[in-house]
C-alpha cells in the first residue's frame, strides 16, 4: 500500500515538473513575440529639410589654361660670345630695353673697313661728276662710279644691321623668366636666352559644346576661380569664338581675356572657369545628401506627417529627378513639390514607414558655393 501512494506522489511530481516546464516555454515564447513585436519598426534618428526654391543661373564650367597676350622666347640671331648681360632673371623690363650684348670686335672692326671705302666712293663719284661737267669722262664711267658707292653703302648697311643683332634688346614691356646664359658662354644662332611675357592681360581658352553657342557671345561675362584661393577671383569677357565646329568633340573653342594689372596671375596656370549661359531659374532645391543615385534611378526619403495612433512621422521613399549641381546643393526637376519635408542625412537605414525622430542639430552641408574650413 505505501508502494502504492509512492508512485503516485512521484508520478504527480514529476506531471507538475513537466507541466511548469511546458507553462515556462510557453511564457517565454510569448515574451519574445511579444518583444520581438514590440521592435519590429523602431524610430530612426534623422535630419531633415522642408524643400523650397532658390535661384538657379545655368552655367557652363571648365578647367582652362592662361597664356599671355604677348609672350615670347629671346633667341640670338646672329652667333658671338656673350659680353653683357644687362638684366637680372624676373625683372620687368620696358620694350626696347637692352638685355645683352654680343661681342661685336670683329664686326665693327669690318663696319670701319666698309665706312673708308665707302668714303672714298663718295669722293670718286664727286671727282667724275666734276670730270664729267667738262666733258674728260663718258657717262658711262660715271655711272659706275656711282654704282660703286651705292654698293659699298648696302655693305656697310647690312654691316650695321649684323652689328645691332649682336644687341638683344626686349620686344614689348613684360617679365623676363629666368635665364641660364652667363657671360662668355657662345650662343649659336637660334639658341634661347630667356622668355618674355607681358601679363597686363591674359588670354583665356576653353570649349563649347555646340548646343549651347546660341547662348555665349563676344562681350560676355567670364569668372576664373584660383586654385590655391577660392577666394580668388578675377572676371574678364569673351573675345573671340572660332567660326567652325570641331568635328571630333563637336565643341567650338572660345577665347576669352582677363586684365590681370595686379600680376596675381600667370600664364601657363590651369583654373576653374564659370559662364553664364541663359536666364536664371527658379528651382526646388536640397542638399546633395538627400538624394540617392541608384542604377534604377534617383530616390529620396519624404518625411509623412504621423496619423491617429502613431507616435512619430514615417518615411515614404519617392523617385525623383535631379538637375544642376553647385557645391552641396542639387535642384530637383520633379518628384516632390515645395513644402514637403526630405530626409537630408541618415537614410541608409531608412525603409517605408520606418518612423522617424527628427534631429536637426548637426545638419548636411547646404551651401551653394561652399569654402574650405580654416584649421
Amino acid at each position: 500500500m505505501k508502494t502504492v501512494k509512492r508512485m503516485v506522489v512521484m508520478l504527480l511530481l514529476v506531471g507538475a515538473l513537466f507541466g511548469g516546464v511546458v507553462w515556462y516555454q510557453q511564457f517565454v515564447a510569448t515574451m519574445m513575440q511579444g518583444f520581438l513585436a514590440s521592435n519590429a519598426n523602431p524610430p530612426a534618428t534623422v535630419t531633415a529639410l522642408e524643400v523650397g526654391h532658390q535661384r538657379w543661373q545655368p552655367q557652363i564650367s571648365a578647367g582652362v589654361a592662361l597664356r599671355a597676350i604677348q609672350g615670347v622666347e629671346l633667341r640670338a640671331e646672329v652667333s658671338g660670345i656673350v659680353q653683357t648681360i644687362h638684366f637680372v632673371s624676373g625683372d620687368e623690363v620696358k620694350q626696347g630695353q637692352l638685355l645683352l650684348e654680343l661681342n661685336s670686335a670683329e664686326e665693327q672692326a669690318q663696319l670701319k673697313a666698309l665706312q673708308a671705302s665707302r668714303q672714298l666712293a663718295e669722293i670718286n663719284v664727286q671727282r667724275d661728276r666734276q670730270q664729267f661737267k667738262i666733258n674728260a669722262i663718258s657717262q658711262s664711267q660715271l655711272d659706275a662710279a656711282e654704282s660703286e658707292l651705292k654698293s659699298r653703302r648696302a655693305q656697310e648697311e647690312k654691316q650695321q644691321a649684323t652689328i645691332l643683332k649682336k644687341q638683344i634688346r626686349a620686344p614689348f614691356a613684360g617679365r623676363l623668366g629666368i635665364t641660364q646664359v652667363d657671360v662668355g658662354q657662345l650662343l649659336n644662332p637660334g639658341e634661347e636666352i630667356v622668355s618674355l611675357q607681358n601679363r597686363e592681360r591674359l588670354y583665356v581658352d576653353f570649349n563649347v559644346p555646340q548646343q549651347y553657342m546660341r547662348e555665349i557671345h563676344t562681350g560676355q561675362q567670364i569668372t576664373l576661380r584660383s586654385n590655391v584661393d577660392v577666394a580668388q577671383r578675377v572676371r574678364g569677357e569673351v573675345h573671340a569664338i572660332n567660326a567652325t565646329v570641331n568635328r571630333a568633340t563637336r565643341n567650338v573653342r572660345v577665347e576669352g581675356v582677363i586684365d590681370n594689372h595686379s600680376g596675381e596671375w600667370m600664364p601657363g596656370m590651369f583654373v576653374p572657369l564659370n559662364i553664364n549661359r541663359g536666364a536664371p531659374q527658379q528651382l526646388l532645391t536640397l542638399p546633395q545628401t538627400a538624394v540617392s543615385y541608384n542604377a534604377y534611378g534617383s530616390t529620396l526619403f519624404v518625411v509623412k506627417s504621423a496619423v491617429e495612433g502613431e507616435l512619430h512621422p514615417t518615411a515614404q521613399q519617392v523617385f525623383v529627378e535631379t538637375g544642376l549641381q553647385r557645391g552641396d546643393q542639387v535642384a530637383i526637376l520633379s518628384g516632390i513639390e515645395e513644402g514637403e519635408q526630405v530626409v537630408t542625412s541618415g537614410q541608409m537605414k531608412l525603409k517605408n514607414g520606418t518612423p522617424l525622430i527628427i534631429d536637426n542639430r548637426v545638419s548636411p552641408a547646404n551651401e551653394m558655393a561652399p569654402t574650405p574650413q580654416e584649421r
